[in-house]
């Protein structure tokens, strides 16, 4: 893992607090995949000793804002990168820890080229969350935009 994979981890666990509280481990960021893993954590079970259905938001969540931050972390002294829009759906019962795996549902460069051409751009962040044994426990898609500091 490089010095800026590391960094992208550690700026969001200092600036998110709900990252933080839940011991996300950044495994890895890069602009074309994100992988964040959530301990299993008594504190965070639901009623059937599984993580919680929130903390498995939070995982999925927290790993779509590291790949974009890792695709677009040149543009943020121009723009601002915004959740619009998640939802998730719960495929399997997760137990023990689980791993989400974000990627890109649009190409970094045609994104960029919207904000180039003073467009807002939106794009889609696509997470599977599994558990140990690699059985799919959970899909998310995150729609991001990147709003312009300064708009025309």
């Amino acid at each position: 893992m490089s010095a800026d994979q590391m960094s992208i981890g550690e700026m969001l666990a200092a600036t998110v607090p709900m990252a933080r509280t839940l011991n996300l481990e950044f495994r890895e960021t890069s602009p074309d995949r994100a992988v964040v893993a959530l301990p299993d954590q008594s504190d965070y079970h639901n009623h059937v000793g599984g993580p919680h259905a929130g903390a498995m938001f939070t995982l999925g969540e927290s790993a779509s804002g590291a790949i974009v931050l890792a695709a677009f972390g040149a543009e943020l002294s121009r723009a601002v990168p915004l959740a619009v829009s998640a939802e998730i759906a719960y495929k399997k019962l997760a137990m023990g820890p689980v791993t989400a795996t974000a990627t890109l549902g649009r190409p970094a460069t045609d994104v960029i080229a919207e904000l180039d051409a003073g467009e807002r751009p939106e794009f889609p962040v696509t997470i599977e969350i599994r558990r140990e044994g690699g059985a799919v426990t959970g899909e998310m898609t995150v729609v991001w935009t990147l709003r312009p500091n300064n708009p025309s």
